[in-house]
């Protein structure tokens, strides 16, 4: 069987390395006599690479090829990425990819075309990496109805913070050391602001929930803003932060989506998961909570997601998965503000009994957190449950010089 991959950065050079190392195995779990990749895609040269004489330019031998059929695509964002998938399925050749922000924007019709086509679209890699997810809530966990998926889902952030939380350095020199070890971009925008988580709960909740979730609908918010002194907070509750990706079920048949800083508790593995790994909490009416942790990114155990993809593709050649969900809409997502929620809140303040008073008799009941080394001008509680929408007005409503920081707090 003949394959070609689209892209050889990490990800697609790591695919082209797994194939010929485990090539025996994978033929034989792929219930073919043999498993060869013919083309790679890219416009750069490889002349000193094992693999630089199957490099080619021009995407038409792919697609005009009876030969080829299953087509990787490792080349990353929507375009032209999108285009040559959409070719590939039209022609009848599975597509396998690694490509997140593909999948979150152009996912529900890909697998139409697929399906008119005879033809399969997976994408097992493009959530957590190395970490099987996708085909266990398919397959493993099919007899639940998924009430909640939430995790850690950006290894870039999760590195940041857990350097924070376990050697107290800073935002940005926790960073730059993440730049410096290849965990983040120049530009780590699309990390650090949870652009890339944003893109991984849509294609979760989409599987889990069964209609596409598109990205601009997600509340999302980054880590930017994390100080040193919400970690310590955070610790003396009880918990850590961690950029939480989070869909559930509301009653109404709605979903409720955000990404945001939250706490966790320590006794959730949420909380313990540290350094670039992921972990993703999936809660069902039957099972409970199940949790799936490990590597969310790099060479080997992201091509091995995709490989494994490649061999399920290999095994239903001419003949579909049954796997997908419908075109999405406005009214499938409910207003992240009429969510309720806790919250952390940490306060500069010039008089703190005036403060104190104010937030009681603006919350109620709430948890007074502290910390060593806290400045005297400086609160900071723990809420019961808000609405989020109620929340802007009640600071307005409260006596402070400044309110430093608000972060969510979650059930979990």
């Amino acid at each position: 069987m003949q394959i070609a991959i689209m892209g050889y950065g990490v990800v697609g050079s790591g695919v082209a390395a797994l194939i010929e190392k485990n090539n025996k195995s994978i033929a034989r779990n792929s219930l073919q006599p043999e498993m060869k990749i013919k083309y790679i895609l890219d416009l750069r040269s490889f002349p000193d690479d094992p693999f630089g004489h199957l490099v080619i330019s021009d995407f038409s031998q792919i697609a005009n090829d009876d030969e080829v059929s299953i087509v990787v695509e490792t080349m990353g964002g929507v375009h032209p990425a999108y285009e040559f998938v959409l070719e590939c399925l039209k022609k009848g050749k599975s597509v396998v990819t690694s490509n997140k922000e593909l999948v979150a924007v152009k996912g529900c019709e890909l697998l139409k075309v697929a399906e008119e086509n005879n033809a399969n679209f997976l994408f097992e890699a493009s959530v957590g990496g190395g970490i099987p997810i996708i085909r266990p809530i398919h397959q493993c966990l099919a007899a639940n109805e998924i009430e909640e998926v939430a995790g850690i889902l950006n290894g870039t952030t999760n590195f940041i913070l857990t350097k924070m939380i376990n050697e107290s350095m800073t935002f940005e020199d926790a960073l730059l050391l993440a730049q410096q070890n290849g965990y983040a971009e120049r530009d780590p925008s699309a990390d650090i602001d949870g652009i890339d988580a944003c893109r991984k709960i849509c294609i979760l909740a989409a599987l889990c929930f069964g209609k596409h979730v598109y990205p601009e609908s997600v509340h999302t918010e980054g880590i930017r803003k994390i100080a040193l002194a919400d970690v310590e907070y955070a610790l003396s509750w009880g918990g850590a932060i961690k950029l939480i990706a989070r869909a559930k079920k509301l009653e109404s048949g709605k979903i409720t989506l955000s990404v945001s800083p939250a706490f966790v508790q320590k006794s959730c593995l949420l909380a313990s998961t540290d350094d670039v790994f992921n972990a993703v909490l999936v809660r069902g009416n039957a099972v409970g909570d199940v949790i799936f942790y490990g590597r969310g990114a790099g060479k080997f155990p992201t091509a091995s997601a995709v490989v494994a993809d490649v061999i399920d593709c290999a095994k239903h050649i001419d003949k579909r998965k049954v796997f997908g969900w419908e075109d999405g809409n406005a009214d499938f997502v409910a207003d992240y503000l009429d969510n309720e929620t806790a919250f952390y809140i940490r306060l500069i303040t010039s008089d703190k009994s005036k403060t104190i008073a104010s937030l009681t008799e603006t919350f109620g009941e709430f948890d007074v957190l502290n910390r060593s080394d806290a400045p005297e001008n400086e609160v900071a509680i723990a809420t019961k449950a808000v609405r989020e929408g109620d929340l802007e007005g009640k600071l307005a409503s409260v006596f402070a010089d400044e309110i430093a920081s608000v972060i969510r707090i979650t059930d979990y």
